[in-house]
């Protein structure tokens, strides 16, 4: 029995666009419906409580579009509301974060290794990937540094050049990232300067993006649960609420998914 729902995708900016990139090319029947909350980005420098606020407010709006999963494409927000989401949507729908994904990737092929990891300040002060990485009793030895410029300078087109090569190699030059032989990109941001992050290591370090992880993730979650949409002659028209509507959100948009978008602006407090 085929479900056409729309999966609901939200993140504090543009960043989570990696995650429903990576989820419309795997999935492609699958409609999105993706929240950018571009008034209150970045979230990484926010209260556990604000990010619990912004996270209920939104699923409210993804309730009502029906959404049958709501994926939470952000670190911040997976480490400060996932558990609260799960339980504010209830049965109405599956929540996933991007945080579990990656640790069981880890898991699976870094036991007994060093692995760096780069996220805001909350998604590292939270220490959830410590915690679950721990849980796992593989012995991976876990590296983390907050790099709370990053997802700002990213949000604000700084993805090539020579301000963004200073911060980056400023941030991956630091001693607690010494000696790491996997960096994960704890912040779905991330992604769009993975090219810069990978030049810095020229092949010794493996960069994990976990777009394409938590893509798999998502697909395995529909097909467990029978909510996979069927097969249609076109490809359904996502649709693109923020909660600040700015020109570089929609120009973000367009690259990403290669089409004219439908860009609405939703604001979560009248």
């Amino acid at each position: 029995m085929a479900d056409s729902r729309p999966i609901g995708v939200f993140d504090s900016g543009i960043g989570g666009l990696t995650v429903a990139r990576a989820v419309n090319q795997l999935l492609p029947h699958e409609r999105l419906v993706y929240f950018g909350d571009t008034a209150h980005l970045p979230y990484g420098d926010k209260s556990t409580a604000a990010i619990q606020a912004y996270s209920v407010k939104i699923c409210d709006l993804l309730l009502r579009q029906h959404c049958k999963v709501i994926l939470i494409a952000c670190n911040s927000a997976s480490a400060a509301a996932y558990e609260l989401v799960r339980e504010y949507v209830g049965s109405k729908a599956r929540v996933l974060n991007v945080i579990d994904p990656i640790v069981e990737q880890v898991g699976q092929h870094y036991s007994g290794r060093e692995v760096g990891l780069i996220g805001t300040k909350q998604t590292v002060g939270s220490n959830v990937y410590r915690k679950k990485l721990d849980r796992l009793d593989r012995d991976i030895r876990l590296h983390a540094l907050a790099t709370p410029l990053l997802a700002p300078m990213i949000e604000e087109g700084f993805v090539r050049g020579a301000v963004s090569q200073s911060v980056i190699n400023t941030y991956l030059s630091d001693p607690a990232l010494e000696g790491i032989e996997a960096l994960v990109l704890a912040c779905t941001h991330y992604p769009l300067i993975r090219e810069q992050i990978a030049e810095y290591y020229q092949g010794c370090v493996d960069v994990l993006d976990p777009s394409h992880t938590v893509a798999l993730a998502l697909q395995h979650l529909l097909q467990t649960h029978s909510l996979v949409a069927a097969p249609a002659e076109r490809p359904p028209q996502h649709h693109f609420y923020v909660s600040d509507f700015t020109p570089s959100f929609e120009e973000s948009t367009r690259l990403f998914f290669g089409q004219e978008v439908n860009l609405e602006h939703y604001p979560l407090w009248e």
